[in-house]
């Protein structure tokens, strides 16, 4: 089940929000989430449920042991419960996900002729593995109190909202809220109101760049043209952004009319500079995560700097898919941040527009490795958008780039915080009194975010029932 499709709009999410309203105490609030993101999670892969509920309960029971070891100074029993932990859940991330790539190459490089297991990856295995990584962890280094309650936890794992695509939802961010939080009528609306938006990207904005992106690109890539190239992985480019992004606008949202406060995931990636600070607005609770739990323990940039950055990145790249391309991608990265580094001083002194064009130029570069997972695919399309394909325009190529053009500049202004601005500005138009969080706001106000809302429903439902395309670019993830 995902967000943009109709039975959770209609039925799901409505269903769970009567019950949550109308329970009684936090205990069967809580009750009522762990039942719908069990469901919510069973929709389509009724198994992995129970591999979701062992996850959830091997890494309550360590970090049960690591509270009670600790209590009784046994620091080698302690550190023995931290690294079970992380072995099981990366154990079952490397079966679940890597084992048929490990094996593929096995092969490859020996000749053999070894079985792969065949294993489907349960969505949203590497999205829990690293929220239960960071409870343990933390948990070791003292940082949070242990959760003595498995509902609780289950819950923390399960949420629905975040649990098969993020943000990366760290323990200590929600520890309170889990056994203490209201919903205020203030934060229900503007909770909605951020759903809506994430719904507005993906069905408005990224699905229609998917598809005209899939007729593009998943074709013979040798016959495409130059501008057919650059037009094909412009699209993905604003795609992968407004799919993305817009999923984690709807969790942000809906743990908000829930009661939960998420921090953000996205913060205008493309308005960026440098790739420096495009990582520090794109996927951020995966960057904070990898920096946090793997550059600075490694010594971060105290000693062997470069070697961290190689080994972030490279695990970078494969978690995103047990594919080279995720891999090249990743290393790609981690070399254009290399130089950055180095050459910070001299890359200062160049006027932002340049830096932010050329940032851009490089960020769609990678995403053509990223589109693609065969190889030959990447090479033929990097030789399109040099000059080297078949050509650089055609009648075909014309009347996709006509079509997209409106798009194209949707897409454009959405991704930066023009939108945003306007909306402030109108707050400010219609202003009239104050909320409970202190922010000035009228009847009109919420008047017209709401026909905002309504109307942004209406569309999306629109399209949704019109359309059979509606993936999930991170399911695979």
């Amino acid at each position: 089940m995902v967000f943009s499709s109709l039975i959770f709009l209609y039925l799901f999410l409505p269903i769970c929000m009567l019950l949550y309203v109308i329970s009684p105490s936090i205990r069967i609030k809580n009750g009522v989430l762990i039942l719908f993101s069990l469901i919510f999670y069973a929709w389509g892969e009724p198994l992995n449920v129970i591999l979701l509920v062992i996850s959830a309960l091997i890494n309550w029971a360590c970090g049960m042991l690591i509270d009670i070891w600790n209590k009784e100074g046994k620091t080698g029993k302690k550190r023995f419960a931290m690294i079970l932990a992380i072995v099981v859940d990366l154990g079952l991330l490397g079966l679940f996900k890597y084992a048929g790539f490990l094996v593929e190459n096995l092969n490859a490089i020996t000749g053999l002729s070894i079985r792969s297991p065949g294993l489907v990856m349960p969505i949203g295995i590497s999205f829990y593995t690293f929220q239960a990584l960071t409870y343990v962890i933390d948990i070791y280094r003292g940082n949070v109190k242990v959760q003595r309650s498995y509902p609780r936890f289950l819950l923390y794992i399960a949420l629905f909202p975040q649990l098969i695509a993020g943000p990366i939802v760290r323990y200590s961010d929600i520890e309170v809220q889990l056994q203490d939080r209201k919903v205020t009528s203030d934060g229900f609306f503007t909770g909605l109101t951020r759903f809506c938006v994430g719904l507005g990207k993906k069905v408005l904005i990224a699905n229609y760049c998917g598809e005209m992106t899939t007729r593009l690109l998943d074709g013979k890539t040798a016959g495409l043209t130059t501008v057919g190239a650059w037009l094909g992985i412009l699209l993905y480019t604003f795609q992968i952004y407004f799919d993305f992004s817009g999923y984690s606008d709807m969790a942000i949202g809906m743990g908000r009319m829930f009661g939960f406060e998420y921090l953000e995931n996205f913060n205008y990636p493309y308005m960026s500079k440098s790739i420096t600070e495009f990582w520090r607005r794109w996927h951020i609770s995966l960057s904070s995560f990898f920096r946090d739990y793997v550059y600075i323990p490694l010594g971060g940039n105290r000693k062997h700097v470069y070697l961290n950055l190689l080994i972030v990145w490279a695990l970078t790249g494969l978690w995103h898919g047990a594919s080279w391309n995720f891999v090249l991608w990743g290393l790609y990265f981690f070399v254009l941040l290399c130089i950055e580094r180095i050459f910070k001083k001299a890359l200062d002194h160049i006027p932002g527009v340049i830096r932010y064009i050329f940032t851009m130029i490089l960020v769609i570069f990678g995403w053509t490795l990223f589109y693609f997972t065969d190889l030959h695919d990447v090479w033929n399309t990097f030789a399109a958008m040099f000059g080297f394909g078949a050509g650089v325009f055609n009648t075909e190529t014309k009347i996709n780039l006509i079509s997209t053009i409106p798009l194209l500049i949707l897409a454009a202004v959405g991704s930066t915080s023009l939108p945003k601005t306007i909306g402030m500005i109108t707050a400010t138009v219609f202003a009239g009194g104050k909320s409970s969080d202190g922010e000035v706001r009228s009847s009109m106000f919420y008047i017209l975010t709401f026909l905002f809302d309504l109307a942004v429903l209406i569309l999306a439902t629109v399209s949704l029932v019109g359309s059979s395309y509606n993936p999930f670019l991170y399911f695979r993830f």
